[in-house]
């Protein structure tokens, strides 16, 4: 809703004072005007409420803190708290209640519970309906085979999933505790924990230098499985299927639809798209050659295969698709040929082309799982950049591969775009918007470095700069505005070096910022001699094993933060003012994660594979997998943290192991529970989907080891303790009787 007029303004309440009042308090410097100023500002606040009313009797209309009032009235019973960050809330929940009461019981009923309580994608499976029983013959289920058609292999390979469709004998173990899962009374509440993350015209990196044919759908040049797109349901009663959830591709289904659409167009009907329909899971991009156009290949064009290393090695290093493949028409006749220009392996996030094929360049659209939003990726950072832009904009570029370029505004580097920053004079307040999701293959260093003046402050940010129309222009006039970008949907991917240095003098209490923001950096950040005021990454990924972040000299007034930022080493070898991390991984296994023995050191949620140095720590909610050395002991705190022992920290409060060991009566138990009590993770391998994830077997000291009693380490901010806990307590309600329900995490 736009903001009303407002009707008493600080004039319109100063003009109702008698005149020889003003002209008193005009004498004495107008102290009367102000304090009429700050009551006319709570009389908006006043306003707006009253405005706000008749919005806030309706679920879908109304504000957040509304929702549990509105859910008291409906009778819906006590849910956790959680955090306003998160992409969902109780709104839905309290909505569907009614909803949930008149199909209480059902399937359907269940999952829509699950995805509102948790906002996690869910699908529920009533097991006894894949019991292996002798059938009744007025009750027949078709569906419900003993042994499975060793034929249908898409099938097969849904044994013992969500989709499950084979037969199985009875399992009397409870569900409800996670041991067994077929019988009678038990339902199965499948849940995907982590989420997918659309990436739109990225470059795929090649395998070999020169390129030769072979490339990877990961900008890094690692193998990784792609993930699924998922497809909004149609109704409120429908089941979610696999092209629902935001689980990893199979080749089988992808397989089975591109031939049937391949025979489809030699039959002459009409494909019937599933997962390569108005929003393909996957796509591929080619430019044959310099100054052809970028053009997408068609779906009937990608062969899906298994582009595995081979057991034995052969001389094109992976194996090529055909060019051509024939196709035997249904109504007979000699066989036709189909193009085939590329092949792609979803598995293992690899796409060739057939043997003696070598494009200029090779774009790539696909989708990439991981728990949440924190590292570089296409998520909504809206929040994140704003206290940048907490003052006005006075310079702006775009850098992008995409789009034309445009003299001293658009640029198809970076180099370009900070070599024009560098020439603005001190004071300036600039943004470089990195316009799409390419790879920049250069290295910002030396003649390249970022150099910021005084007073002056740089974002660089993943960012569209949308082209807005001219106010009073001609129809379809546009514009782009200074200060106006938009920071979804982008992962742009920088490969080299980035250097920056402050150039205000060493007295200057003013010093420049650098700002980055959702940058993909495989290399190392540097911070040269001179005097820099503050550098802040937000939702960056700093490669881990190629590169990190590195203060060569010293900035004895620099603050360095992260937040949300995936890194390799920090090395912090000279005395900077701080170094403030937030929702962050450091990654270094091995070896100093964070070498900050002359800096004072702030973490809160973050985990640290490596060691850690530091002048003084205060830690929250984090987890540390190698020792951790903090200089001055009586500074400082850790709280709520995992401590590895031959660890050296200021007080700690409520920390493991130690709060575990506090209960133990002899030296065995405190062994017992030292080798118990380690944090686990699904992978510890950046570029895997579950990498820096707790897995489910981690100790519940940890998975819940939070001051708010969600998960310690990065993901705390998912607060995943607390959504499983809401869809628990809900499912008391509506289950019907003598039903036991089970979580079964997918991912």
């Amino acid at each position: 809703m736009k903001d009303q007029p407002m009707s008493l303004t600080p004039d319109k309440l100063y003009e109702l004072l008698p005149a020889i009042h003003r002209l008193r308090d005009a004498e004495q410097g107008e102290p009367l005007k102000a304090l009429l100023a700050v009551i006319a500002e709570q009389a908006r606040v006043m306003e707006r409420d009253i405005e706000r009313l008749h919005d806030n009797e309706f679920i879908e209309t109304c504000d957040e803190w509304v929702v549990p009032y509105i859910g008291d009235l409906l009778g819906v019973r006590g849910l956790h708290r959680l955090e306003a960050g998160l992409a969902f809330s109780r709104r839905a929940h309290v909505a569907n209640t009614l909803g949930y009461r008149r199909r209480k019981g059902t399937a359907t009923m269940i999952e829509q519970l699950a995805r509102d309580t948790t906002g996690w994608t869910a699908r529920v499976v009533e097991f006894f309906e894949l019991l292996r029983t002798t059938q009744y013959l007025n009750h027949l289920r078709p569906h419900n085979l003993r042994t499975p058609d060793l034929r249908r292999a898409n099938e097969l390979e849904w044994i013992d999933t969500a989709f499950d469709q084979a037969a199985h004998t009875a399992d009397v173990r409870r569900i409800a505790v996670g041991r067994g899962r077929h019988n009678i009374p038990n339902l199965g509440i499948f849940l995907w924990r982590l989420q997918s993350y659309a990436v739109a015209r990225s470059h795929a990196r090649p395998v070999a230098t020169p390129a030769d044919g072979r490339y990877t759908f990961s900008p890094l040049g690692n193998s990784a499985p792609l993930f699924n797109r998922p497809q909004t349901e149609p109704t409120i009663t429908h089941l979610a299927r696999e092209i629902n959830v935001p689980g990893p591709l199979r080749r089988r289904p992808l397989y089975d639809e591109l031939e049937d659409r391949r025979q489809a167009l030699v039959d002459g009907r009409i494909p019937v798209p599933a997962q390569f329909g108005a929003q393909p899971v996957l796509q591929v991009f080619v430019r044959m050659k310099a100054g052809d156009d970028l053009l997408e290949i068609p779906a009937d064009e990608i062969a899906l295969c298994n582009l595995s290393d081979p057991p034995a090695p052969i001389p094109e290093g992976w194996r090529r698709p055909p060019k051509k493949k024939p196709y035997q028409p249904e109504v007979g006749g000699p066989e036709i040929e189909r193009t085939l220009t590329v092949g792609v392996d979803p598995v293992l996030g690899r796409l060739a082309f057939p043997k003696g094929v070598k494009p200029k360049e090779v774009k790539v659209g696909f989708s990439f799982g991981f728990s949440g939003d924190a590292g570089g990726g296409p998520y909504n950072r809206r929040d994140s950049i704003a206290p940048a832009l907490d003052r006005p904009v006075t310079w702006q570029v775009g850098v992008s591969r995409d789009h034309e370029p445009e003299p001293g505004r658009i640029f198809a580097t970076l180099a370009e775009a900070v070599t024009e920053w560098n020439a603005q004079p001190d004071g300036t307040m600039g943004i470089i918007a990195v316009m799409d999701s390419s790879s920049f293959e250069e290295s910002l260093t030396a003649g390249s470095q970022i150099k910021v003046p005084e007073g002056s402050r740089l974002l660089i940010v993943a960012a569209d700069w949308p082209e807005l129309p001219v106010p009073g222009g001609l129809p379809g006039e546009t514009q782009r505005v200074i200060g106006r970008i938009d920071p979804v949907g982008l992962r742009p991917h920088l490969l080299g070096d980035l250097s920056v240095a402050g150039t205000a003098s060493a007295s200057s209490e003013t010093p420049g910022e650098l700002w980055i923001d959702g940058l993909l950096i495989e290399g190392k950040v540097s911070v040269l001699s001179g005097n820099l005021g503050r550098l802040q990454l937000n939702h960056c990924t700093l490669v881990p094993g190629q590169g990190g972040l590195h203060v060569t000299m010293k900035n004895e007034l620099l603050d360095i933060a992260l937040r949300r930022t995936i890194c390799g080493p920090i090395a912090l070898p000279e005395p900077v003012h701080s170094l403030a991390l937030e929702d962050c991984v450091v990654d270094a296994p091995g070896a100093m994660a964070v070498d900050c023995a002359e800096v004072p050191v702030a973490l809160e949620s973050c985990t640290v594979f490596g060691e850690l140095s530091a002048l003084t720590l205060h830690a929250s909610n984090s987890i540390f997998t190698e020792p951790v050395v903090a200089e001055r002991l009586q500074t400082g705190c850790v709280r709520f943290c995992y401590v590895p022992a031959g660890s050296t920290t200021p007080r700690r409060f409520r920390c493991q192991p130690d709060l575990a060991i506090e209960a133990a009566k002899t030296v065995a138990e405190e062994d017992l529970i030292r080798a118990r009590l380690v944090p686990g993770f699904t992978s510890t391998k950046h570029g895997d989907p579950g990498y820096a994830q707790l897995s489910r077997t981690a100790p519940v000291e940890i998975r819940t080891g939070a001051e708010d009693g969600a998960e310690m380490g990065v993901f705390r901010f998912l607060q995943q303790p607390q959504r499983e806990t809401n869809l628990r307590t809900s499912l008391d309600e509506y289950l019907r009787l003598g039903m036991e329900a089970g979580l079964i995490f997918v991912t």
